[in-house]
């Protein structure tokens, strides 16, 4: 027990230093996200802050494997996919890689890691079991993908994308202490924990941006973690589907629309859900503070009564109908 409480509190430590000399890092080398018309910021702020997320988190990861705490499929899947991503992200926020470029990288780490990790779980919907075959393999390469990139596009106020990753992940630990697997509870705990680091120089009014690099690695991680999770429960994928939808219900109903009016869904915008709450209100926080709010007073304790073979046929319409309405309310995917 020392051991672990240790290694993850080096994993904060490490993360929030490694920010800090990565925001000195972009200042030297104007390494800087610079204001337009569809940004959210009106001040040149440092980017790539992430990176402290990846390397954090993957030290963490080394650890683990040589302790003897995780075996060698999930940390091959984990080590191999996180690093793809961390990388074309982190030439991207360097320089630009053609988005072509990115989402063959995209396809391929989801493909790494689900092959390690043994292909698609099989799922637990109520009393239903569901085994998709190969066709959960195709299923479970496109999640993995669309978590990468919604993490990306939801990544677009001061401290969101951290604070989603520091809730999801601390829901997703008291749903492995309550079903009493505390070995699970290391990845969650260690990724939320490198986020925390992170955060802690992105909460609004940021010093540092998270950057693709970051942004990719931390929807592709938590997209693994995910699959890790409903290999050892069938149920969790549904807990994991409501913990993570506060992010899936405003990037896909962004995304339908803009694809509906004919708009080129790859190209920068701001009319995310969250963006025009940002603005309504005229400052990113009370964005922030809201989404951690729904999740864990909301969200949390409904992905817990799933895990704990709650009725998810009722759970699924709670979690999702509400964020469906606010998603609509605050006009997502509208033009400004």
């Amino acid at each position: 027990m020392l051991t672990s409480v240790l290694l993850l509190s080096a994993v904060l430590l490490l993360s929030w230093g490694m920010t800090g000399g990565l925001r000195r890092y972009a200042l030297q080398r104007n390494v800087l996200d610079m204001p337009n018309q569809r940004s959210s910021h009106s001040v040149p702020t440092p980017r790539g802050g992430g990176m402290a997320i990846v390397m954090s988190f993957l030290l963490a990861l080394l650890a683990a494997l040589a302790l003897g705490w995780l075996t060698l499929e999930p940390a091959m899947a984990l080590l191999g996919a996180g690093s793809l991503v961390a990388v074309i992200g982190f030439l991207d926020d360097h320089g630009h890689v053609p988005a072509r470029w990115r989402l063959l990288v995209h396809f391929t780490a989801a493909i790494w890691g689900l092959y390690w990790l043994g292909g698609m779980p099989p799922m637990k919907l109520g009393d239903v079991n569901i085994e998709l075959g190969w066709l959960g393999g195709m299923f479970g390469v496109v999640y993995l993908v669309w978590l990468l990139n919604l993490y990306n596009f939801m990544d677009g106020i001061d401290g969101i994308a951290g604070v989603e990753a520091v809730t999801c992940c601390l829901s997703a630990v008291l749903i492995c202490i309550l079903l009493d697997n505390w070995q699970a509870a290391l990845l969650p705990a260690a990724l939320g924990l490198a986020a925390m680091g992170f955060l802690i120089w992105n909460f609004p009014p940021a010093k540092i941006f998270m950057g693709d690099a970051g942004s990719g690695f931390l929807g592709l991680i938590l997209g693994l973690i995910s699959l890790y999770m409903t290999w050892l429960e069938p149920q969790l994928f549904l807990a994991w589907l409501i913990v993570l939808g506060v992010f899936l219900v405003d990037a896909s109903i962004t995304l339908l629309r803009r694809f509906v009016r004919g708009e080129k869904i790859y190209q920068a915008h701001r009319s995310h859900a969250y963006q025009h709450a940002s603005r309504l209100y005229g400052k990113h926080l009370p964005v922030t503070l809201a989404v951690a709010a729904i999740n864990l007073c909301w969200l949390t304790p409904l992905a817990v009564w799933v895990a704990l073979d709650g009725n998810a046929w009722v759970a699924l319409p709670l979690a999702y109908v509400p964020l469906i309405c606010l998603a609509l309310r605050y006009r997502a995917g509208l033009a400004e």
